[in-house]
């Protein structure tokens, strides 16, 4: 088992993109107007762990592909779930809606899940079970809120 993985690295690389476009346009950044404490940290520590834990594999941690084919299960369904992140920004980049703020925040928690079990990657769904339930609450409170 590799300490990297090339493939998570590209499918975080993507979904940054967006992100990255987004924050070099909004220079007043986003507005969070959902103030709860508790969610927001748990929200960090999850998506760090996401960050990291998507490429980087601790080979005692992670068992790898745990069924013949796994490998093209796990690209097609990270690759299917980074396209449809990217079309979801690229269709409602103008956009404030719930609709948009719940897929570019489910989609997301979709793909560190699905990454972490095609690769038995324990740290990664660890991490995805702390980050997704928090991102998608924050999102939706402050897509409702505005």
């Amino acid at each position: 088992m590799e300490w990297l993985n090339f493939y998570g690295l590209i499918f975080l690389i993507l979904i940054m993109l967006p992100n990255i476009v987004f924050a070099a346009t909004h220079k007043d950044g986003f507005e969070n107007s959902y103030r709860n404490k508790h969610a927001e940290i748990f929200e960090q520590i999850g998506r760090a762990g996401c960050f990291a834990f998507i490429f980087i594999q601790i080979p005692p941690l992670v068992k790898g592909f745990y069924f013949h084919g796994a490998l093209i299960f796990y690209l097609a369904v990270g690759g299917a779930l980074t396209l449809t992140y990217l079309a979801g920004w690229a269709f409602l980049w103008k956009e404030n809606s719930v609709r948009k703020s719940l897929l570019l925040s489910i989609v997301p928690s979709a793909l560190f899940f699905s990454c972490g079990a095609f690769t038995l990657n324990f740290p990664l769904l660890v991490s995805a079970a702390i980050f997704a339930p928090c991102h998608i609450l924050i999102s939706y409170k402050n897509a409702k809120r505005n």
